[in-house]
């Protein structure tokens, strides 16, 4: 007499596992983390450089923080130009007056004869302006007091 064997298949409909225990453990994937980007958290290890490449391409950021900041940590308004970038590729006269009110200027190359009005400077290039023979002019601020021109005052009226 033959007996009728029931296939497997009838006995493991609906059973998410099908006898293999932990629903990982027979996915044929290894340990990668989940699907999609799962894992790939800011200190996570997995699959940090699938998360990299696909930032180049989008040219997002995928790790760190993002969002609004606080005003305190607000970026610099002011555009930086160094003397370099003045003497050669804007003015090429000595002497001429020149306006850059809206930016900082920085120390980098050789001072020249001009005059520059700018918004702020570094020391060195206004050192570097005047032993050129130019000069580097800057908005006074209020309530902004040099103390030592206070002190050099009290010293004159002592004598």
């Amino acid at each position: 007499m033959k007996v009728h064997k029931r296939k497997k298949n009838s006995r493991i409909r609906g059973a998410r596992t099908v006898g293999w225990g932990f629903r990982q453990k027979h996915k044929g994937h290894g340990n990668k983390g989940g699907f999609g980007k799962a894992g790939t958290g800011k200190r996570a290890d997995h699959k940090k450089q699938v998360a990299l490449e696909s930032d180049t391409r989008k040219k997002k950021r995928y790790f760190g923080k993002q969002g609004l900041t606080s005003r305190g940590t607000a970026i610099a308004k002011y555009e930086k130009i160094n003397l370099y970038a003045i003497k050669d590729n804007l003015f090429s006269k000595d002497g001429c007056e020149i306006d850059l009110s809206k930016h900082k200027i920085l120390g980098t190359g050789d001072g020249f004869k001009a005059e520059i009005v700018a918004l702020s400077a570094t020391k060195m290039a206004i050192e570097k302006m005047e032993s050129a023979g130019g000069k580097i002019v800057l908005p006074v601020r209020k309530g902004e007091v040099k103390q030592y021109a206070a002190k050099a005052e009290e010293v004159e009226d002592k004598k």
